[in-house]
C-alpha cells in the first residue's frame, strides 16, 4: 500500500505532466515570483541609509557612493530626496511585478483548468453506462466542475509560490547572517519546530479535505435530483421534505468543515506563538548588540524589517503546504476519473465499418447488470437485413436490454452478438453505433434549437436535409408555426414542446441519421390517438429498407412485424410470420 507521501509525490508529477503545455508560462511566473526576493531585500535599504547616513554619522554604503553624484551626497536634503525616490521606485517596480505575476497566473491557470476539464469531460463521456449508473451524474459533474481547478492551485498557486518563498527565506537568512549571525541563528532555530507542526497538520488535513469534498458532492446530488424531478416534487408537495433532506446532508458537511478549520486554527496558533517568541528573542538580542556597539541602529531596523519578510515566507510555506492538501484531495478525485477504464471500449485492432446491411444475430447471449441476477439467459435469434422485429413481454423482462446490447452500451456476460456476420466487439465503437438510429419512449432533447436537435442525427447536414427529415417525421408543419421556426429553443430536455412534438423531433433526428438498423423503444406510448397516428405514419416511412426492432405495449403497432420476440423470465422465444394474436403485455 502506498504511503500518503508517495501518493502526494505521484499526484505532483501527474499535475506537472498535465501542465506541460503551460510550462513556459509557469517558468515565466516562477521568474516573476523570484524577482520579488531582491525587491524585498531592497525595500528596507533606503530606511537604513536615511537612519545611519543622513540622520546619523555612518558613511554611505560603498555602492550608494559609487552611483550617486558627490554634490548630492554632500547635501542632506538632496540625499534624503534621492533616498525617498529610491523607496518609491522599489514600490512601483514591486507593484508592476505583482500585476504581471497576477495576470500570468490567471491566464495560465484558467487555460490549464479549461484543458483539464475538457479532458475529464471527454473521458467521462467515454465511460460505460455501468459507471454512471453506479456513481450518478452529480459525482462526475462535481469532479469536473469543482475538483478540476485543484490542478491550477497546485501548478500555479501552490508549487511556484512555495519555491519562491523558500528561496526568499534562504536569501533573507543569508543577508541577516551577514549583518549579525546570532540573529540568523535565532530564526533558524524556529524552523524545525515549524516543520514538525506542518507535518502533523498535513497528516490530519488530507483525509478531512477528502471527506469535505465527498459530503459536498452528496449535498449537490440532492439539488440535481430534486430539480431534475421538480414536477414530481411539486405534484406531491414535497418541497419542505426535500429542503430538509438537503439541509441534513449540508449540515454534515458544515460540521466537518468546522472541524477542518478548527484544526487549521490550532496549527496557526502554534505557528504564531513560535513566530512571536522568535521575534522577541531577535529584538532583545539586537538591542543588546546596539548597546554594546556591535550593531548600528539602522542595521537593527534593517534586520527587523527583514524579519517580517522572513516570517512571511515561513507562514506562506506552512500555509501553502496546508492549503495544497485540499487541492491534492481534489486532484486525486479528478485523476480517479481519468484512471477509470471503460467497461466497453475498442479492442486492439478493432475493424472499421461502413454502412452495413443490418442483419442482427444473437448467439447464446447471457447478460446481467450484476453477476448474481442475470436479465437474459441463453438468448439466440436471427433477424435478416430489412426485417421488422417486434419485441413483447412483461415489464422488466429485459426488452430494452436487448436494444442496449445491440449498441454495445453493455457487453454480454457470455455469447456473441453479430451484425452482418461480425461480432460487435470486433468493430470500432463509433462505426458500430453509426449503424443504429434510436427512438426512445421518452425522447431526450437538448436545450438548444429545434434545428440543432435534429442535426444531432448527422452533424454537417444542410438546412434542406433537416427540413426534409422533419417533413418525413410529420414535424415540419408544427415547427414552421412556431415564432422562430427551426431556430426555436426547446427548453431544458425539450419541455417547451408537447410529448408528441418531442417524439416527432426525435423521429426527424432518426430520419436524418439514415442508419441501416432502427431501434424503437415504445415510441407511441402515452400519446393521444391523433398524435399516435402521425407517429405511426412517420414510422412506416422510417422503417422502409431498414432492419427494425420495435418494443410496443400496443399490439396494433406490432401487427406488421415479420418476427416476434417474446421475452419472459430472461428467455426469448421467436415467432416468425405476421403477428396476429396477442402475445404478452409490456
Amino acid at each position: 500500500m502506498r504511503t500518503s507521501g508517495a501518493l502526494d509525490l505521484r499526484l505532483y508529477r501527474r499535475v506537472l505532466l498535465e501542465a506541460r503545455p503551460f510550462w513556459p508560462h509557469i517558468f515565466a511566473l516562477a521568474a516573476l515570483n523570484l524577482a520579488a526576493t531582491p525587491l524585498a531585500l531592497l525595500a528596507p535599504v533606503p530606511l537604513k541609509i536615511a537612519v545611519d547616513s543622513i540622520a546619523g554619522a555612518v558613511p554611505f554604503p560603498e555602492l550608494y557612493r559609487r552611483w550617486t553624484p558627490a554634490p548630492v551626497l554632500a547635501s542632506p536634503v538632496a540625499a534624503l530626496a534621492l533616498t525617498a525616490g529610491l523607496m518609491v521606485a522599489v514600490e512601483v517596480v514591486s507593484a508592476f511585478r505583482g500585476f504581471a505575476s497576477w495576470l500570468l497566473e490567471t491566464y495560465a491557470g484558467e487555460r490549464l483548468v479549461l484543458a483539464f476539464r475538457a479532458k475529464l469531460f471527454r473521458h467521462a463521456q467515454r465511460l460505460s453506462l455501468s459507471y454512471h449508473d453506479m456513481r450518478g451524474t452529480t459525482d462526475s459533474m462535481y469532479r469536473i466542475q469543482y475538483d478540476a481547478p485543484a490542478i491550477q492551485s497546485i501548478a500555479t498557486s501552490g508549487v511556484m509560490p512555495f519555491i519562491s518563498s523558500t528561496l526568499t527565506l534562504l536569501m533573507m537568512l543569508f543577508v541577516i547572517g551577514r549583518i549579525d549571525w546570532p540573529l540568523a541563528v535565532v530564526v533558524i532555530a524556529t524552523i524545525p519546530f515549524l516543520v514538525g507542526i506542518t507535518r502533523a497538520r498535513l497528516r490530519r488535513l488530507k483525509g478531512s479535505w477528502k471527506l469535505v469534498k465527498l459530503l459536498d458532492s452528496k449535498a449537490l446530488s440532492v439539488v440535481e435530483e430534486v430539480l431534475g424531478a421538480i414536477r414530481v416534487v411539486k405534484a406531491f408537495s414535497r418541497e419542505d421534505y426535500e429542503r430538509e433532506r438537503f439541509v441534513g446532508k449540508s449540515q454534515t458537511r458544515v460540521r466537518e468543515m468546522l472541524r477542518v478549520q478548527t484544526l487549521q486554527m490550532k496549527f496557526d496558533l502554534a505557528s504564531t506563538l513560535a513566530f512571536g517568541i522568535s521575534s522577541a528573542l531577535t529584538f532583545s538580542i539586537g538591542i543588546l548588540h546596539v548597546r554594546n556597539g556591535s550593531l548600528s541602529l539602522g542595521s537593527l531596523l534593517l534586520v527587523i524589517s527583514y524579519l517580517g519578510q522572513v516570517y512571511d515566507p515561513l507562514r506562506s510555506i506552512t500555509r501553502k503546504l496546508s492549503d495544497v492538501q485540499s487541492s491534492l484531495a481534489g486532484a486525486e478525485r479528478a485523476f480517479a476519473v481519468l484512471d477509470t477504464v471503460p467497461d466497453v471500449s475498442d479492442r486492439p485492432g478493432a475493424r472499421a465499418m461502413d454502412r452495413g446491411a443490418g442483419a442482427i444475430e444473437f448467439r447464446r447471449v447471457t447478460f446481467g447488470y450484476s453477476a448474481e441476477h442475470p436479465v437474459l439467459r441463453d438468448v439466440s435469434f436471427r433477424a435478416p437485413a430489412g426485417a421488422r422485429v417486434g419485441i413483447a413481454g412483461p415489464t422488466g423482462a429485459g426488452k430494452t436490454t436487448l436494444l442496449t446490447l445491440m449498441t454495445r452500451f453493455y457487453d454480454p456476460s457470455s455469447g456473441e452478438i453479430l451484425i452482418d456476420g461480425t461480432d460487435l466487439r470486433e468493430l470500432k465503437l463509433t462505426d458500430l453505433r453509426n449503424q443504429f438510429a434510436i427512438v426512445h419512449q421518452d425522447p431526450v432533447l437538448f436545450s438548444t434549437s429545434l434545428a440543432e436537435n435534429i442535426l444531432y442525427g448527422r452533424s454537417g447536414a444542410s438546412q434542406a436535409d433537416v427540413e426534409a427529415a422533419a417533413r418525413a417525421a410529420n414535424a415540419h408543419d408544427f415547427i414552421v408555426r412556431l415564432p422562430d421556426g427551426y431556430d426555436t429553443l426547446v427548453g431544458e430536455r425539450g419541455m417547451r414542446l408537447s410529448g408528441g412534438e418531442r417524439q416527432r423531433v426525435a423521429l426527424a433526428r432518426a430520419f436524418l441519421k439514415d442508419a441501416p438498423v432502427l431501434l424503437l423503444d415504445e415510441p407511441t406510448s402515452s400519446l393521444d390517438v391523433k398524435t399516435e397516428s402521425l407517429i405511426i405514419e412517420a414510422l412506416d416511412r422510417l422503417m422502409v429498407g431498414r432492419t427494425t426492432f420495435m418494443i410496443a405495449h400496443r399490439l396494433s403497432a406490432l401487427e406488421r412485424c415479420d418476427i416476434l420476440l417474446e421475452v419472459a423470465d430472461g428467455r426469448v422465444t421467436t415467432r416468425v410470420g405476421t403477428v396476429e394474436q396477442p402475445v404478452g403485455t409490456s
